[in-house]
């Protein structure tokens, strides 16, 4: 599904990601995690074709430059971390602009298009918004929206870069409660930037650890969130509390 051989990439003369290596397979869900200035946003854009590297960048069974422009993003979505709050459009209308690929060159929506942005606004609880100016939008409404317009494409490949930022409690857990059902019903290939490890461990059976461009663990949250490799990534040290009852943990820094 996505494959990356020995991919470096940067921007000018300064390198961000240095020969890193990952195979994904369709219908895995992945979280990409790691400092600053790891490269894991850098990653992302690896993958849709919007960062140039050198090496090898297979996906859905093709290398990516062979992919053109609209292909992708039929069966590529992104959820950016920010969504600017000055684009003139209506939440409906903004959901809409992820079924631009499907749509005839000339023309406009279908009863199908209309369909799927219904059911993508019903699903992350935004369609009592779809009249609303998105101007009007707070932070986190503005990024449920994000998540309707990639799911109104019905993308074989979601990628999500730390979605969660403005989201409450609630939010945050219906979020990864509807990425984790339509990875399991669609078999929708996640992969996800997370700066909270403890939510990482909680929904990702699998985890990318990065630092300074490299792969540093590629693993189950037991074999990558251990204190040692924490340390040496985050340069800090840090405690790892399971929790009672799950086979999840809580990362927390030391003071």
């Amino acid at each position: 599904m996505i494959r990356l051989e020995h991919v470096t990439a940067g921007y000018g003369g300064n390198r961000v990601l240095n020969d890193v290596t990952c195979h994904i397979a369709r219908g895995e869900r992945v979280a990409l995690v790691g400092p600053n200035g790891a490269g894991k946003s850098s990653l992302l854009r690896v993958i849709t074709g919007q960062l140039p590297a050198r090496g090898k960048v297979w996906v859905l069974d093709t290398e990516i430059e062979r992919l053109c422009p609209r292909a992708r993003a039929r069966r590529i979505a992104v959820v950016p971390q920010e969504i600017a709050s000055d684009l003139p459009f209506t939440a409906h209308d903004f959901v809409l602009l992820g079924r631009t690929a499907s749509l005839p060159r000339f023309g406009g929506p279908a009863a199908e298009d209309l369909a799927a942005v219904q059911e993508a606004m019903t699903l992350t609880e935004t369609w009592t918004l779809r009249g609303r100016p998105l101007p009007e939008m707070s932070g986190g409404e503005r990024q449920r929206l994000a998540l309707a317009m990639a799911l109104a494409s019905a993308p074989e490949v979601l990628l999500l870069d730390e979605p969660t930022s403005h989201l409450d409690l609630r939010h945050r857990a219906e979020l990864m409660r509807l990425l984790t059902r339509l990875n399991r019903e669609r078999q929708t290939t996640v992969l996800m930037v997370v700066h909270d490890l403890t939510l990482a461990s909680q929904f990702f059976p699998r985890v990318v650890l990065l630092s300074g461009g490299r792969t540093v663990a590629d693993g189950t949250p037991a074999e990558v969130f251990r204190a040692d490799l924490l340390e040496h990534a985050y340069g800090c040290p840090v405690s790892v509390v399971p929790l009672p009852g799950q086979t999840t943990v809580c990362v927390l820094p030391r003071l």
